[in-house]
């Protein structure tokens, strides 16, 4: 995917974030800015994930992320007061992302569908919002990374996860317990492991990534699932990665 498209899906994302004010003092709470600041905050931000992407979390620096943002240290420590800082409202907004996207893969018209097209509908927009932001994957899963993020990446994989095991259930409402969530489990697997190799391609080899994800994740469950419609939406069909 070239890079301006990913660039510029993160930046709408920093930019809605902006206008509801935001930054972060010393301590790392936000802070209220003035709408001058806001291109500037877009800017370093978009900056620190593509420095993010490039070298890591943890071999990236402030001088780094405003050398990519053409602006000198000093215009940096004005909205940040270090990596850190950074990287909590960079990861608070593209969660906030995530979220949206979350939103519109689990919709309860989606959970009626057979399952080829219950895959197609609830997997295009996952796969689309980290094709579209790579540095999400760098901040969620780094080793180095405040505990703030990883914190809030836990609650998500944990909620993720129980809606796979809801979704199971909805298909297969007579399958044990213990046999669904092992089955959510592979599946949470299968797509991350998936999702690895579809982005660390590009263009044609991508799509065709995309392909082979969706067969593995087929392959997986047909034989499980066999002709089962959705027996019944699962209780939580409107939930958010966050409730």
């Amino acid at each position: 995917m070239p890079e301006a498209r990913r660039g510029g899906a993160v930046e709408r994302g920093i930019q809605d974030s902006a206008a509801k004010g935001g930054g972060a003092d010393d301590t790392g709470k936000p802070r209220r800015r003035q709408a001058r600041g806001e291109r500037r905050i877009a800017q370093l931000l978009e900056a620190a994930g593509r420095v993010f992407c490039a070298s890591g979390y943890t071999a990236a620096s402030t001088n780094s992320i405003a050398r990519e943002a053409g602006v000198s240290p000093g215009t940096l420590y004005q909205f940040f007061p270090n990596k850190e800082a950074i990287a909590v409202e960079l990861g608070d907004v593209l969660l906030n992302r995530w979220r949206t996207t979350y939103g519109q893969a689990f919709t309860p018209a989606h959970l009626d569908l057979p399952l080829p097209e219950m895959l197609d509908a609830v997997l295009d927009p996952l796969i689309t919002f980290n094709c579209e932001n790579p540095a999400f994957a760098v901040l969620m899963h780094g080793s180095e990374i405040p505990g703030q993020v990883t914190e809030e990446h836990d609650v998500l994989h944990s909620t993720l996860l129980t809606r796979v095991e809801e979704i199971l259930g909805s298909y297969l409402p007579n399958t044990p317990q213990a046999e669904r969530t092992r089955t959510a489990e592979f599946v949470f697997v299968l797509f991350k492991g998936g999702l690895d190799l579809v982005l660390s391609h590009e263009g044609e080899e991508r799509d065709a990534y995309i392909g082979e994800l969706k067969n593995a994740m087929f392959r997986y469950l047909a034989p499980l699932v066999g002709d089962a419609a959705p027996h019944c939406r699962p209780q939580r069909e409107t939930a958010t990665p966050d409730s």
